[in-house]
């Protein structure tokens, strides 16, 4: 959907605050990049995933981020994914194109933080001690997925629960987002405001 000139300046602010909402600690969660660049898990100069079967070229996510949100998906919008496995595939790996073409519209900033999120989550020592999650994103069930989000979601720890905030909330808006996923999960649509605040992780007409 093209954006206009009227909601430049709202989906700007929602952008922002979006983000600062899910990656609020911007603190710790450089502390916690820095541990996954010393050991050498760091994925921020990789190069951006390959083109997809359907022409999409994904500018900000590595190949390491789809496997994450491959597994991530699941297990966060569950039910509302097709039954069928070639429709839920397509519902995956559009989703997750919708992610990549939402995360470039928001600020560098924000862009590094989010960075040094999925590095951490990347990177298998980062991912076993601080995640908690002894198989890689690619050989996890989705119960395994699930337990690792309730552990952050429940968290004393204020880094674990933004980053929680932020997988949840990015998955969601671009998953929710697309029209054609309205009907399998019986969900009404966003109100028009949403939609307008936030035209850049909506499928495109």
């Amino acid at each position: 959907m093209p954006h206009s000139g009227q909601n430049d300046g709202v989906a700007t602010l929602n952008r922002r605050n979006f983000l600062r909402l899910g990656l609020g600690s911007a603190t710790l969660l450089a502390g916690a990049s820095l541990t996954a660049n010393l050991s050498g898990c760091s994925s921020s100069d990789a190069p951006a995933a390959e083109n997809t079967a359907s022409g999409y070229r994904y500018q900000f996510l590595t190949a390491d981020d789809l496997t994450l949100f491959r597994a991530l998906l699941p297990a966060i919008v569950g039910p509302s994914l097709p039954p069928e496995q070639s429709p839920q595939q397509s519902a995956i790996e559009g989703t997750i194109q919708n992610i990549d073409s939402g995360i470039v519209h928001f600020s560098r900033a924000n862009q590094q933080q989010l960075r040094q999120l999925l590095d951490l989550l990347n990177g298998s020592f980062t991912r076993i001690t601080l995640a908690r999650m002894w198989p890689t994103w690619e050989e996890a069930s989705t119960d395994d997925v699930s337990r690792f989000l309730a552990r952050w979601r429940d968290s004393s720890i204020g880094l674990f629960n933004n980053g929680y905030i932020a997988l949840i909330k990015i998955t969601n808006v671009a998953f929710y987002g697309n029209p054609a996923h309205w009907e399998v999960s019986r969900y009404p649509g966003p109100p028009k405001w949403a939609v307008d605040a936030l035209p850049q992780f909506q499928s495109p007409a």
